[in-house]
C-alpha cells in the first residue's frame, strides 16, 4: 500500500482505498467527524434563515398549480414551475422525457334509488372505463370480502357489487381497490363501488389506481365513502332491495409526454457517483396533492438548498429527482431506472419520501449488514432533532426497482397515523401540512444525503 500510495500521490491522483474494508471503529470515527456540519444543517433548517422555507415553497406551488394528475395540463405546468424554481435556486437542472398514462375522469355521479333516494359521493378509480351515457341502473349486491363474493357468485350476475371490506392496513386492504372490478366482472357484475381505503371518514371518497386483469370484461369502478358502504351493508342485512344508478364519463386517452425533473449538486471528487433523493410531482386529480406527494418533493429540493446555502459540496453528486406518474404505478421512475441502470454500480443510495412529511420518527433502510452499520452511525448525527433510529425496509414505489437490484435504499418514517385520512381525497391540501414538521424532515433528508455522499467510500453492497 505504501509504495502504491506514494506512486499515486506523485502522479497527483487521489489514492483509491475502495479495496480496503475499514474496521468498524474507523467508520464510526469518520461519521462522527460530521457532527458539526450536521448541526449546521439542522440549525439552518429548523431555527435559521431556511426555517419554514419548504412549507412556503409547497404552499406557493400547490396554491398556484393545484392538483396534477398524469397526462394533464396541470402536471405539465407543475413540471415547468419546478424546473424554473430549481434553476432560480442555482442548481443544475434538466428534464428527462417519459411517456405516461392519460386517464380522464369526466363527469361522474351515483345515486341510490331504492329503498330510498340518496345521492352517493363517489370518485372514479384511475384507468376505469366509463358507463354508457345513460348510466347503469342495477340492483346491488353488498359483500365484505373476495371470499364472500365467491360464495355468493350466483347472486352477482347483472348486479352492481358493493365491497364493504373493513380497513385492516393500506397494504392489505388496497387489494379491493386494485382488483375489485375484475373479481366482480368474473362473476357477471356490471359495475363495482368500493368502500374507500381509509381508516377515517367524514363522508369523503378516496380515489386511486386500479388494475384490470387481462381477458376479463372491463366494468366501471369507483370508490364510495365508508359511511355509504356501511349504510348499504346494513340495508342488505335487513333484506332490503337496493338499487343504484351510476354514471361515469371516464376514459383513457393515448399515452402523454411528460418528464422526470432532475436537479443536482455535482460531486467534487466522484461526480459520476450518486446519492439520489426523491419525491413525486404528480398527484391525483382531487385536493392539492400537498401531502401526497408535494411535501416529499419539496424536502428533496430543500435538502439541496440547505447544502448549497452552507457552501457545502460533497465528494459525490447529490441528485434530486421529482418523479412523474408515480400514482399510475411508478411509471416515470421505471423509465428512469431502465435508462440509468447501466450505471447501477455508481448509485450509492436511493432515497424517497412518499408517506407524508409529518413529524419524522426514523429513517427506514434497506441494504447489506455492512451498509446498515454505516447508516446506524449516520443517523446518530440526528440527535439534535431526536431521530436517531434506523429501521428495517426502505420503501417507495419509485425506488423499489433499485432496491430490488441491490442498491441501498432509504425512506422517511413519519408519524403518519393521519396519512390515510387525507390520502387521494379532496382533503389532501396545505391544511394537512405543518411547517415545523417539514423543517425537521428537510433537516433529516439533508444530513443523511450529504454525509453519505461525502464519506470516503460508497455504502458496501
Amino acid at each position: 500500500t505504501e509504495s502504491l500510495f506514494s506512486k499515486q500521490v506523485v502522479k497527483g491522483i487521489t489514492p483509491d482505498f475502495s479495496f480496503c474494508v475499514f474496521p468498524a471503529s474507523d467508520i464510526t470515527a469518520e461519521v462522527a467527524g460530521y457532527a458539526d456540519v450536521a448541526k449546521q444543517i439542522i440549525d439552518l433548517a429548523v431555527f435559521g434563515a431556511a426555517q419554514n422555507r419548504s412549507y412556503r415553497r409547497l404552499a406557493d406551488f400547490t396554491d398556484t398549480i393545484g392538483n396534477r394528475v398524469s397526462g394533464s395540463q396541470n402536471l405539465e405546468l407543475a413540471i415547468k414551475y419546478m424546473f424554473n424554481a430549481l434553476m432560480q435556486d442555482g442548481l443544475d437542472v434538466h428534464l428527462e422525457p417519459v411517456k405516461v398514462p392519460h386517464w380522464v375522469r369526466g363527469k361522474e355521479s351515483a345515486e341510490m334509488i331504492a329503498p330510498r333516494a340518496k345521492s352517493l359521493a363517489i370518485l372514479g378509480l384511475g384507468s376505469s372505463v366509463g358507463t354508457p351515457p345513460e348510466g347503469i341502473e342495477a340492483e346491488v349486491l353488498v359483500v365484505q370480502s373476495f371470499e364472500e363474493l365467491k360464495r355468493r357468485s350466483s347472486e352477482a350476475m347483472g348486479r352492481i357489487v358493493v365491497f364493504n371490506q373493513p380497513f385492516v392496513s393500506y397494504g392489505e386492504t388496497v387489494a379491493y381497490r386494485a382488483f375489485g372490478a375484475s373479481e366482480a366482472a368474473k362473476v357477471g357484475a356490471v359495475a363495482t363501488l368500493i368502500r374507500s381505503i381509509t381508516p377515517f371518514s367524514i363522508n369523503s371518497p378516496h380515489t386511486g389506481w386500479q388494475d384490470y386483469q387481462d381477458g376479463v370484461r372491463r366494468i366501471p369502478t369507483a370508490c364510495i365513502t365508508v359511511e355509504d358502504a356501511e349504510l348499504m351493508w346494513r340495508m342488505a342485512q335487513r333484506g332490503q332491495k337496493i338499487v343504484v344508478r351510476l354514471t361515469m364519463e371516464a376514459k383513457t386517452l393515448p399515452d402523454a409526454d411528460s418528464f422526470n425533473t432532475v436537479a443536482e449538486i455535482r460531486g467534487w471528487q466522484h461526480p459520476e457517483q450518486v446519492v439520489l433523493l426523491s419525491g413525486h410531482l404528480d398527484s391525483w386529480d382531487v385536493g392539492q396533492g400537498a401531502m401526497d406527494d408535494g411535501g416529499g418533493a419539496m424536502i428533496s429540493w430543500e435538502a439541496l438548498s440547505l447544502i448549497k446555502d452552507l457552501g457545502l459540496r460533497p465528494r459525490r453528486t447529490l441528485r434530486t429527482v421529482l418523479w412523474t406518474a408515480e400514482e399510475q404505478g411508478g411509471v416515470g421512475a421505471q423509465q428512469y431506472y431502465n435508462l440509468h441502470k447501466v450505471n447501477m454500480a455508481n448509485f450509492d443510495l436511493v432515497m424517497e419520501s412518499d408517506v407524508g412529511t409529518f413529524t419524522p420518527v426514523a429513517l427506514q433502510f434497506t441494504g447489506s449488514d455492512a451498509a446498515r452499520k454505516v447508516m446506524e452511525e449516520v443517523v446518530k448525527l440526528l440527535a439534535p432533532i431526536n431521530t436517531t433510529k434506523l429501521e428495517a425496509h426502505g420503501e417507495g414505489t419509485d425506488i423499489s426497482p433499485w432496491m430490488q437490484a441491490g442498491v441501498p435504499g432509504a425512506s422517511l418514517h413519519v408519524a403518519d397515523s393521519r396519512y390515510f385520512w387525507f390520502h387521494h381525497s379532496e382533503g389532501d391540501t396545505m391544511t394537512v401540512q405543518d411547517p415545523g414538521d417539514m423543517n425537521l424532515c428537510s433537516a433529516l433528508w439533508a444530513v443523511v444525503s450529504y454525509v453519505v455522499a461525502d464519506l470516503q467510500d460508497m455504502l458496501p453492497r
